[in-house]
């Protein structure tokens, strides 16, 4: 492995970089692709992973990092492979060929003690494919704003293409527009630092054409789960716009280890930026729902 310091985004508020200072870059191997993941708090400490959304980095936990690390918490984020700085597997177009790197991933970190996986979006639908094929990677699984289930709200999100222009100021408007689409209820949440991540994010995405979110591949994966799962989703949820409902009684259905729910009051898909003290409360809730004893 190569471990190196942190490298932060100069866009980030002193505070918050000073926040995340002290974290570490490290670079896993798993048939020639490289995974990066970024690292903080003691190496003994209960092990945290937390998984991006699709055109993200792990620059989607920026504001959730520090409060599980000051909790006592080992905290994991990678950037999935195909985004960020991590290297897209050869014929990757979608999300079953990750688990096999996270897996691999894992192991050569080695934490100690139990761990817990958090997966925000397409980073949820990647947790539940990793537990469904290794089992034994994790012993809780949180579902944070996951897609895959086949209930998606019939209401589609309209978001607008961007590559094709030419001016940054241009490519920002429309950024705006699918922060607001998809991400984002309030406005106000939409602030130059959100700006900021999503712009940097996106242009690393080498994985357009996804298409399983769609599809109920989260929901056929959950049964084969030995984990504890629990979920946290915004109010208002774009992906599930008058289907909240709908999710919370159907995933203690399909997952056979059952843990809580928990909803997000005036959130949106991107809960854990627009409400993060609210949605760290609660993720520091479930996560010590579980022993941390080994």
């Amino acid at each position: 492995m190569n471990i190196h310091p942190a490298s932060l985004p100069d866009f980030l508020p002193v505070a918050l970089a000073a926040a995340l200072a002290g974290g570490h870059r490290i670079e896993t191997l798993h048939e020639g692709v490289r995974t990066v993941w970024h690292v903080w708090g003691a190496s003994d400490g209960p092990a945290v992973v937390l998984l991006h959304g699709g055109s993200g980095s792990w620059t989607h936990w920026v504001r959730n990092i520090a409060p599980l690390r000051d909790a006592g918490w080992r905290v994991l984020v990678p950037d999935l492979p195909g985004f960020g700085d991590s290297d897209l597997p050869q014929g990757c177009t979608d999300v079953p060929p990750l688990p096999e790197h996270l897996h691999a991933g894992l192991q050569q970190l080695a934490p100690q003690g139990p761990v817990q996986i958090v997966g925000f979006s397409f980073g949820g639908m990647t947790a539940a494919l990793w537990l469904a094929q290794y089992p034994e990677d994790a012993q809780a699984l949180i579902l944070v704003g996951a897609p895959g289930l086949g209930l998606s709200s019939p209401q589609r999100t309209a978001l607008k293409g961007w590559r094709h222009l030419p001016t940054p100021e241009q490519q920002n408007e429309v950024h705006r527009h699918n922060l607001m689409a998809l991400m984002f209820e309030h406005p106000q949440s939409l602030d130059a630092l959100a700006l900021s991540l999503h712009a940097a994010n996106v242009t690393r995405d080498r994985m357009p054409r996804r298409r399983l979110s769609s599809t109920p591949i989260v929901a056929e994966a959950l049964p084969r789960i030995r984990a504890r799962v629990s979920a946290i989703y915004g109010e208002h949820d774009a992906l599930y716009h008058q289907r909240l409902a709908q999710v919370q009684e159907a995933l203690p259905r399909w997952a056979p280890h059952w843990g809580q729910w928990h909803t997000v009051p005036g959130a949106g898909h991107w809960v854990q930026y627009e409400a993060a003290d609210a949605f760290n409360a609660a993720l520091l809730a479930q996560l010590g729902g579980v022993s941390r004893a080994g």
